[in-house]
């Protein structure tokens, strides 16, 4: 484990494409190297939802970046193509109630365990979205700050986390439409603000957040 922790910031000044991670990675011998991100963090409601993809090697999917300049419609079909495409992917989540018990870095980063652990093929190394080791990981691993954007791996993997969480929120909208959360997937807009203000929580809020203005 003394490697990992040696590796944070290691490319930070060698980027010329979204595969360069992967590939200094695998030119060191590393075959099965995991992109994780997750979605949903910064929401009122709802889990918090992680993925973790791995490529095949040298694979680039068309269209594949962070998942937060593309279009709903894009994205999905983009993580159907991503199901299909790569050899590895799993998505794994933290309930509401687990945000509250952890906080919310906390529990995202448990989501992004969890998602590497329900990989079918245990990865050789995790690139990580963000600045933070993911603890309990027991892996080597690299956090890159804005990796969604510079890896294809995690680019890949957040686009996973975002369409299954969206599908999840679409799913509990049908239960609670007054909240907006179709169009608002749980996130803190007025119309989601002006739902709990006339109805109160539901079990899918975040008590731990703030819940008025």
């Amino acid at each position: 484990m003394g490697e990992t922790r040696a590796q944070i910031g290691l490319f930070a000044d060698e980027i010329e494409d979204d595969l360069v991670f992967e590939r200094r990675l695998a030119s060191r011998g590393v075959e099965y190297i995991a992109g994780v991100d997750e979605a949903g963090r910064g929401c009122l409601a709802g889990p918090v939802v992680a993925a973790a993809v791995v490529l095949h090697p040298g694979q680039r999917i068309d269209g594949v970046t962070d998942s937060k300049v593309l279009s709903a419609e894009k994205r999905t079909d983009l993580a159907e193509q991503i199901r299909n495409d790569v050899q590895y992917w799993a998505v794994a989540a933290c309930s509401p109630s687990e945000i509250d018990e952890l906080n919310i870095l906390w529990a995202a980063m448990e989501a992004m365990r969890r998602s590497v652990e329900e990989l079918e093929r245990s990865p050789d190394h995790v690139l990580i979205d963000g600045n933070t080791l993911i603890p309990r990981l027991n892996r080597d691993a690299t956090p890159i700050v804005k990796g969604d954007s510079r890896s294809h791996s995690i680019a890949a993997a957040s686009i996973l986390a975002k369409t299954h969480r969206d599908a999840i929120m679409m799913s509990l909208h049908a239960q609670h439409p007054q909240y907006g959360w179709d169009t608002n997937m749980g996130y803190p807009t007025a119309a989601h603000y002006a739902g709990l203000a006339r109805h109160g929580v539901t079990e899918h809020h975040r008590k731990s957040f703030r819940l008025s203005r």
